[in-house]
C-alpha cells in the first residue's frame, strides 16, 4: 500500500493507493479474450456508473428531507404583510419553498431515472439493453451534477447552521461532490453520450427513447390535464434532434459543447419521467403525496426545461471560442 487518500468527503469509506509488484512481483489473470480488456472493464464500469447515480440521488434526497424538516421547525420572520404577528416557520416564506421544491424535483427526478435504468437491467432484452446503453451516461452524470445542487440548496435552507457540523447537510454535500468525478467525469460521460451513443451509432437507441417519450406525451394529450406539457416535451425533443443534425457537420468541433448537450439531454429525460409520474398520480387519490408529484412536474416544466432549451441554443451556435482561446491567455 502506497498510502491513504485523504478525501474531502466519503470519510467513512476506506480508500488507499496501491502499487503492485514492488516486492515479489505481481501475477495477473486474463479475463475474457485477448484484446477485449476495455469491453470487459466497461461491463463492470457501466453497472458502477448507475450505482454512482443512485448514490447521488440518495444523498440529494436525504438532504432534501433534512432541510424540509428544518424548514418546518425553524421559526424566523413574520408572514408576508403581517407586521405584528408571531414568527412563522421558515417554510412559510416563498423563497424557502422554492429551494425545497427545487431539491424535490432534482432528488426525486434523479431517483426516478436510476430506478428506470435498474428496471432496464432487469428486462435484459435487446430494446432494454439499447436504451440502457444510451441512458447510462445520463444516469451517472445527471444525479451527480443536480443532486449536488440539491445538497447545496439544503445547506442554504439551514442558513448559518448549514455549513456547520451541527447538521448533516454539510457532510452530504462533501460526500456528493465526489460523484461528478467518480467512475468517469461529467465531461467523459458527455463525450460518450454525444459520440458513441448518438453521432457514431445507428440511431436506433434514440429512436426507441423518443418513441417512449411520444407514448407518454400522447397519453397526456388525451387526458388533457397535462396537454401543454406534452406539447412542450415533444417540441424539446425535436430541438434535440435538430441540434444533433447540426453537430454531425461540425467535426472536429463536434464535442466542444458536449457537456452542455449532456445537461440538456438529461433535463429532457427527467421532464419525461416527471410527466409520466404525474400522469400516474393524477389517476390515483388526491393525497398530499400525489399533489407533491403534480407540483413538482409543473415546476420542472415551468422552471427547468426552459433552461435546457437555452443550453441547446448555445450548442447549436457551434462556437469555437473556447477551442481557439490561446493557452497563455489563461494567465
Amino acid at each position: 500500500m502506497a498510502g491513504l487518500n485523504h478525501k474531502m468527503g466519503n470519510r467513512g469509506t476506506s480508500n488507499c493507493l496501491l502499487n503492485f509488484g514492488e516486492q515479489e512481483g505481481a501475477t495477473g489473470w486474463l479475463i475474457g479474450k485477448p484484446g477485449q480488456g476495455l469491453r470487459q472493464m466497461f461491463t463492470m464500469m457501466n453497472e458502477a456508473r448507475i450505482s454512482v447515480g443512485m448514490g447521488a440521488a440518495a444523498l440529494a434526497y436525504r438532504g432534501y428531507r433534512q432541510s424540509l424538516r428544518y424548514a418546518q421547525e425553524r421559526t424566523q420572520g413574520r408572514a408576508q404583510g403581517d407586521k405584528i404577528g408571531p414568527p412563522v416557520a421558515i417554510i412559510e416564506h416563498v423563497d424557502v419553498r422554492r429551494m425545497l421544491l427545487q431539491q424535490k424535483v432534482y432528488a426525486e427526478g434523479a431517483l426516478a431515472l436510476c430506478l428506470y435504468c435498474a428496471n432496464l437491467v432487469d428486462q435484459s432484452d435487446d430494446e432494454a439493453e439499447a436504451l440502457l446503453a444510451l441512458l447510462t451516461p445520463v444516469a451517472k452524470s445527471w444525479p451527480s451534477e443536480f443532486g449536488l445542487i440539491a445538497n447545496d440548496l439544503a445547506i442554504q435552507v439551514h442558513g448559518g447552521y448549514g455549513y456547520t457540523r451541527d447538521f448533516d447537510v454539510e457532510q452530504l454535500w462533501r460526500d456528493n461532490r465526489l460523484n461528478p468525478i467518480h467512475e468517469g467525469t461529467t465531461g467523459i460521460q458527455a463525450i460518450d453520450l454525444l459520440g458513441r451513443k448518438l453521432l457514431l451509432s445507428d440511431g436506433k437507441a434514440i429512436e426507441l427513447l423518443r418513441a417512449r417519450i411520444t407514448q407518454t406525451s400522447e397519453r397526456a394529450q388525451a387526458a388533457g390535464r397535462y396537454k401543454k406539457f406534452a406539447w412542450e416535451l415533444l417540441s424539446f425533443w425535436k430541438n434535440v434532434a435538430d441540434t444533433l443534425d447540426g453537430l454531425k457537420a461540425q467535426a472536429p468541433n463536434t464535442f466542444d459543447d458536449a457537456t452542455l448537450f449532456l445537461r440538456a439531454f438529461g433535463h429532457g429525460v427527467i421532464a419525461w419521467l416527471w410527466l409520466d409520474q404525474a400522469m400516474v398520480a393524477a389517476e390515483l387519490a388526491e393525497t398530499p403525496f400525489h399533489m407533491g408529484i403534480d407540483h413538482a412536474c409543473r415546476y420542472f416544466f415551468e422552471n427547468d426545461l426552459p433552461q435546457a432549451r437555452s443550453w441547446l441554443s448555445v450548442v447549436a451556435q457551434h462556437s469555437t471560442l473556447v477551442r481557439k482561446m490561446p493557452i497563455e491567455a489563461f494567465a
